[in-house]
């Protein structure tokens, strides 16, 4: 068996249909499927066993240990000589595992991760959402998703890793934000050869609301300071670029409070670059996305996902690297249940 395709799940009963009826419209079929059931009130068993006669299909449910464990445990029973990691919330065309397949005959890998991007029944949030997450205008230019970098590090809604190289490094750490990333530190540091794949794309769901949306990128900026703290030198300029734009409109609102007391007529004018980055926002995901609405909702997705990054990644520096806590004493009540 080439590949085995390791999927986590907390609560997700739907999302798993939609991945796993994907999962049957491949036009290559040598891939096993592990769902790995985090704990879950609301368990997937049901919908997986829909698939057993489609599907090479294996269902395990275990106590909740966070979505890196969930994927090592699932990697232990797994027999693929790939291990594919998917998120819950991705669905993949038809042609994702042959992309896969293409990519490793013609240049061999011992890491890689695809693009993402959102699919037509998406709703018009879950667009905005992902135009803020892959825009040049936002932080997306950094993700992934362009065939020229130096270094590609994959991300755990769409990773592959050779089977030995997986169980070489021991899998994902304990981490509970920022764990996939850190996986991608620890292969480019054994070595390892690791690289984009950029055919190997996935529709990505991502949060359904902007307030879900904020706690998953507020935690992304808890993950950033996190990893700095067991690898300094991974953090880059790029990585604090969400904190200053945060810092900048939290100041821009409060020099216009302050000019409505002391000179009224020049209120509006701190208000300036941020509509004029607004309008970009606008203007460009309309054109992206062929909707006007999704162009205005892209404008929140974009301030939520900078924002939210940037509250996150300012809390984390102050209780971890002002007050010295460590990475489970400062956010236990962030951590995924």
């Amino acid at each position: 068996m080439m590949f085995s395709i390791i999927i986590p799940v907390y609560n997700r009963p739907d999302e798993v249909d939609e991945l796993l009826d994907s999962l049957t419209r491949q036009t290559v079929k040598d891939f096993e499927v592990v769902i790995v059931e985090d704990g879950s009130v609301v368990p997937c068993r049901n919908v997986c066993e829909k698939y057993e006669a489609k599907l090479d299909i294996q269902y395990f449910a275990k106590p909740n240990s966070g979505p890196g464990q969930s994927r090592n445990y699932g990697v232990e029973r797994a027999y693929g000589e790939y291990v594919l990691i998917l998120d819950s919330d991705v669905v993949l065309p038809e042609g994702y595992i042959a992309a896969v397949s293409a990519e490793l005959e013609r240049e061999p890998a011992d890491a890689f991760g695809g693009p993402d991007s959102a699919h037509s029944s998406f709703t018009d949030t879950q667009k905005a959402i992902s135009y803020s997450m892959t825009s040049f205008f936002t932080t997306g230019g950094i993700r992934g998703g362009k065939k020229k970098l130096d270094k590609f590090y994959p991300r755990s809604f769409n990773m592959g890793v050779r089977r030995d190289v997986y169980e070489r490094l021991g899998g994902f750490s304990k981490m509970r934000f920022g764990e996939d990333i850190d996986f991608s530190i620890r292969i480019f540091k054994a070595g390892c050869r690791c690289r984009l794949f950029p055919d190997a794309w996935v529709w990505h769901k991502r949060r359904t609301d902007l307030k879900k949306f904020f706690r998953q990128v507020y935690n992304s900026g808890i993950a950033r300071i996190n990893l700095y703290k067991k690898y300094p030198e991974s953090l880059k300029l790029v990585h604090m670029l969400p904190m200053v734009f945060t810092v900048g409109v939290l100041s821009m609102l409060a020099l216009c409070i302050a000019l409505l007391f002391l000179c009224p007529t020049l209120a509006w004018l701190p208000l300036v670059p941020l509509a004029l980055y607004s309008l970009i926002i606008c203007a460009d995901s309309a054109r992206e996305n062929h909707s006007l609405h999704i162009g205005i909702l892209s404008i929140a997705a974009a301030y939520t996902q900078l924002m939210g990054y940037g509250f996150g990644f300012i809390e984390a520096w102050w209780k971890r690297c002002v007050r010295g806590k460590s990475e489970f004493s400062a956010f236990e009540k962030n951590f995924y249940s």
